[in-house]
């Protein structure tokens, strides 16, 4: 019986341990300026961006091996309008990666639905993928 104790208690302690491994998305989403990994971790509301202001694609994510890649883009209406890609050279807890545009397109922003769209690739093989939800810049 105490055997079997003790053999649970390390299945649950190893459980963590070994999905700690694992890439995770913190934050993924557009907002108006550059943020920092400060600014996400409040978890205060970013503002949209409008048609008459920046827009920048942020992905926050965690537990990163060297050599993952790392890609964001500025999607409008399935069209990859501005990006952004790394490769780590490092093992890495958080890393914050951003692509968009800090000032105003002639004009403003056309008409559309715009989202952030993230990937992480290790090793030629995709782990995540996946998009904030399509917003219109009003």
């Amino acid at each position: 019986m105490l055997t079997r104790a003790v053999f649970a208690l390390l299945v649950i302690l190893a459980a963590p341990a070994a999905a700690a491994g694992e890439a995770k998305v913190l934050a993924l989403g557009l907002t108006e300026h550059e943020v920092t990994e400060e600014e996400l971790a409040k978890g205060a509301d970013l503002p949209a961006p409008r048609f008459n202001t920046g827009a920048i694609a942020y992905a926050l994510v965690a537990e990163l091996k060297k050599g993952d890649v790392v890609e964001i883009a500025l999607v409008k209406d399935g069209e990859r309008l501005l990006g952004d890609s790394a490769t780590l050279g490092e093992d890495r807890e958080r890393f914050l990666l951003q692509a968009g545009k800090r000032g105003v397109p002639a004009g403003g922003w056309p008409d559309g639905l715009y989202h952030a769209a993230l990937e992480i690739t290790r090793d030629g093989k995709t782990l995540i993928e996946q998009s904030s939800a399509p917003i219109p810049f009003e």
